[in-house]
C-alpha cells in the first residue's frame, strides 16, 4: 500500500450449484490465498455463494438461508486476515428478494450492495426471482442491523482514499452505471460481482466496458466472472477477470481458467488525475453512506510492471501509426504558422544529429502539404570545432535526398573573434566556449532567415527543454519549435519511421543518423571522433524521459517515481545509477524553468507538454518540491 499503490484480486472459484458448504470454502481458500499475496481487496463474482444459475431454486427458503449462513461462515473463516472480501448472495429483506453483494473485514459483514438493474431479456429472466432497492436501507439479521442498498461505500481509515464502490453485472451494462456515482462521490475503486456467460465477440466487449468506464469514473475497476461450475443447462461461463485503471487494462485471466488475478491499484494517481481534470464532477450526496474499516499499511511487492518507454508504445502496430499522427500533426501546425503568414522559406540548422533531422522531414512535410518548392527550405550546416565528418556528411547527403537548398556557413572564424572580443581564452572550452557556438548558429540562422524571408525552424526537443540542455537565447530560441512537445525517446522512432517507408539513399542515411550518439559537438572531436556525448553529461535520456513522463503526467512524488523506475529498469541500471540521475533530473528541471518560461511556439502532439502558455506554469525561482 506504499506510495498509493493498493493490491487488488479478481477470483473465480470453482463452485457447485446450489452447495453453498462446498462454494463457502472455495470462497475462503480464495481469499487466504490472496491474503498471502499480500492483496488488501478481493471480490468473487454475483452470487457466487449459491451459483448464479439456480433459477426457480432461488425461490427456496433453504436455498436462501444456506447462503446466507455461508456468508457468515466465510467473514468467521477470514477474521485474521487483513483484506476487504466482496462475495455474491441472494439476500431476502422482509418479503422481497436481492442479487446482492456482502462485504466482508476483520471477520465482520460491513454491508450489502444490492443490484440495481437487473436483465430480463435474452438468456436473462433475473426480475423473476429478484427486486431492486432505489435507497439504502437495513436489514436485521440475529441481533444486528445492517445497511443494505446500491448506495454504499466502503471507506479506509487510512489511507483515505482507499475508498470502494460496488455494482453488479448488468449495473455496467445500463446507460449510467451506479459506478459513475459511486465515484463522484468518493469511491476510487469500484468492485463488479459478474455472471456474464460468455458467447461469442462478448470478451471485447466486456473489456472495452471495463476500461472505459474505468476512465470516465477515473477509478480502478476489479470485475469478477462466473466460471467453471455454473449450470450449462443453457449458457458457458468463462471466468473472465478483469483489472483496470484509468482506461488501462492492468491486468486480465485467460478465458475458462477458473483462479485469481491480480494486480496494484494506484489511488494516488486516481486522486491527482481527478483534481487535475476541472471537469471531473465531485459530489457530496447525503444518500450515499460510507461505512469505515481499518487496514494495516504493508509494502507489498509490486505486481504491475511499467513500462521503461513511458512514450513509446510497445506493439510495432500502434508505434507506427502513432508516428504517422505525430509526424502529421507536426507538420499541420508547421503547415498553418507558414500559411497565415504567407511565408514559402523556412531556415533549419542542420547538424547530422536526431532532432534537426526530424525538424527538417517534418519541414519537407509541411511544404508538400503546401504544395511548395522544397527549394524553400535553407538547410544550414554550420561547421565548427567540434563537427566530425560522420554528422557533417550525413547532414549534407540528407538534405541532397530531402531536395531542400543546402546552405554552408562555416562559424570557426566569427566564434574565435567574438571570444578574442569578450577576452575568452579559447583553449579554455568552458561554458563560454560552448555556449558561444550555439548563439552565433542561432544568430546566424535568424539572420539568413531575415535575408530570405522566412523564419527559423527550431530542433530542441522535450527532454532538452525539461532538463534546460539549450542554451540560453541560442539553439533555445526560434521562430517555431516543431520538436517541442516530442521526447527524445520517441525522437529516433519518429526517425525511424521515416527511415522505413523511404528510399534506399535517404533510408541508408537516416539509419546512420539513428546510430550517431547523441551530441551538440560543441567541443573539438577526438581523432575525428565525437567526444562530447549528451548521455554521459545528463544521464541515459530513457531514464529522464520515464521521470518527465510521471512528475508532469502525473505529479508523482519523487520518492514513488524512483520506486516505479527500479521496477521499469530492473537488470538495465543499478538502484544508485538511478537514484544519481533522478537526482540530477530534479536539480535540472528547476533551475532551468526560467528557459521554458519563454519558449517559442510550437505544436502539443502528447499530454505531456511544457508550454508556458498551456500545460505547465511554473515560477523561475522555485524551490524543489521532493
Amino acid at each position: 500500500m506504499k506510495d498509493g499503490f493498493i493490491k487488488v484480486a479478481a477470483a473465480t472459484p470453482r463452485i457447485k450449484v446450489g452447495d453453498t458448504n462446498f462454494n463457502a470454502k472455495q470462497i475462503i481458500e480464495n481469499v487466504k490465498e490472496a491474503a498471502s499475496h499480500g492483496a488488501k481487496l478481493i471480490t468473487f463474482p454475483e452470487l457466487c455463494v449459491t451459483a448464479y444459475t439456480c433459477g426457480d431454486l432461488f425461490m427456496q427458503d433453504a436455498l436462501i438461508k444456506n447462503a446466507l449462513k455461508s456468508v457468515f461462515e466465510i467473514a468467521d473463516a477470514t477474521v485474521n486476515l487483513d483484506i476487504l472480501i466482496a462475495v455474491g448472495l441472494p439476500l431476502a429483506i422482509e418479503s422481497k428478494l436481492y442479487n446482492a453483494a456482502a462485504i466482508i473485514k476483520d471477520g465482520d459483514i460491513l454491508g450489502f450492495v444490492t443490484k440495481s438493474h437487473l436483465p430480463n431479456y435474452s438468456e436473462f429472466y433475473e426480475a423473476r426471482h429478484f427486486n431492486t432497492l432505489d435507497s439504502n436501507t437495513t436489514v436485521r439479521i440475529g441481533c444486528k442491523d445492517y445497511f443494505a442498498g446500491p448506495k454504499l461505500i466502503f471507506c479506509a481509515e487510512y489511507p483515505s482514499d482507499f475508498k470502494v464502490g460496488v455494482e453488479i453485472c448488468e449495473d455496467l451494462w445500463v446507460t449510467n452505471p451506479p459506478s459513475g456515482y459511486l465515484s463522484e462521490n468518493g469511491a476510487s475503486i469500484i468492485l463488479n460481482l459478474s455472471a456474464s456467460d460468455e458467447v461469442i465477440s462478448k470478451a471485447e466487449y466486456r473489456r472495452k466496458l471495463v476500461t472505459s468506464q474505468s476512465a470516465r469514473a477515473l477509478c480502478g475497476y476489479v470485475y469478477a466472472d462466473a466460471g467453471d461450475g455454473e449450470s450449462t443447462t443453457d449458457l458457458v461461463f468463462s471466468g473472465h477477470n478483469l483489472i483496470a485503471e484509468n482506461g488501462s487494462l492492468l491486468t486480465e485471466s485467460t478465458l475458462f481458467n477458473n483462479g485469481i488475478i491480480y494486480s496494484d491499484i494506484d489511488i494516488n494517481r486516481i486522486m491527482l488525475e481527478r483534481r487535475k481534470m476541472t471537469t471531473y464532477t465531485e459530489k457530496f450526496d447525503n444518500e450515499y453512506q460510507k461505512i469505515y474499516f481499518s487496514t494495516a499499511v504493508n509494502d507489498a511487492e509490486l505486481e504491475r510492471r511499467f513500462d521503461p518507454h513511458p512514450f513509446v508504445p510497445k506493439n510495432t502496430a500502434d508505434l507506427n501509426e502513432r508516428c504517422e499522427l505525430i509526424f502529421t500533426m507536426q507538420a499541420e501546425g508547421l503547415r498553418k504558422r507558414l500559411q497565415h503568414i504567407g511565408c514559402n522559406t523556412v531556415t533549419i540548422g542542420i547538424s547530422g544529429g536526431l532532432d534537426s533531422t526530424l525538424a527538417l522531414l517534418v519541414a519537407a512535410k509541411a511544404f508538400e502539404m503546401l504544395r511548395i518548392s522544397l527549394r524553400g527550405i535553407k538547410a544550414v550546416t554550420m561547421p565548427c570545432f567540434g563537427t566530425t565528418d560522420r554528422t557533417y556528411n550525413n547532414a549534407k547527403k540528407l538534405i541532397e535526398y530531402i531536395g531542400a537548398e543546402l546552405v554552408e556557413i562555416p562559424i570557426n572564424e566569427s566564434v574565435t573573434q567574438h571570444l578574442k572580443d569578450i577576452g575568452a581564452d579559447i583553449n579554455n572550452h568552458n561554458t563560454t566556449y560552448e555556449n558561444a557556438q550555439a548563439r552565433e548558429r542561432t544568430q546566424v540562422l535568424m539572420d539568413y532567415s531575415n535575408e530570405t524571408g522566412g523564419i527559423v525552424v527550431g530542433t530542441g526537443d522535450l527532454s532538452e527543454l525539461a532538463l534546460g540542455w539549450a542554451t540560453y537565447n541560442g539553439d533555445h530560441m526560434s521562430m517555431y519549435g516543431v520538436n517541442a512537445s516530442i521526447p527524445k525517446t520517441l525522437v529516433k522512432y519518429l526517425v525511424k519511421h521515416v527511415a522505413d517507408i523511404s528510399d534506399h539513399k535517404l533510408k541508408f542515411t537516416l539509419y546512420d543518423i539513428l546510430e550517431t550518439p547523441v551530441s551538440p559537438e560543441l567541443l573539438p572531436s577526438e581523432d575525428g571522433n565525437i567526444s562530447q556525448q549528451t548521455e554521459s553529461l545528463v544521464g541515459p535520456y530513457e531514464l529522464h524521459d520515464f521521470f518527465l513522463f510521471y512528475f508532469l503526467r502525473f505529479g508523482f512524488a519523487k520518492s514513488k517515481i524512483y520506486r516505479m523506475a527500479k521496477a521499469a529498469f530492473d537488470g538495465t541500471y543499478s538502484d544508485n545509477i538511478i537514484k544519481k540521475w533522478l537526482d540530477v533530473f530534479y536539480k535540472r528541471f528547476y533551475q532551468n524553468q526560467f528557459k521554458r518560461s519563454c519558449l517559442p511556439d510550437g505544436p502539443k502532439v502528447g499530454t505531456v507538454s511544457l508550454s508556458p502558455r498551456g500545460d505547465w506554469r511554473m515560477p523561475s525561482d522555485s524551490e524543489i518540491i521532493f
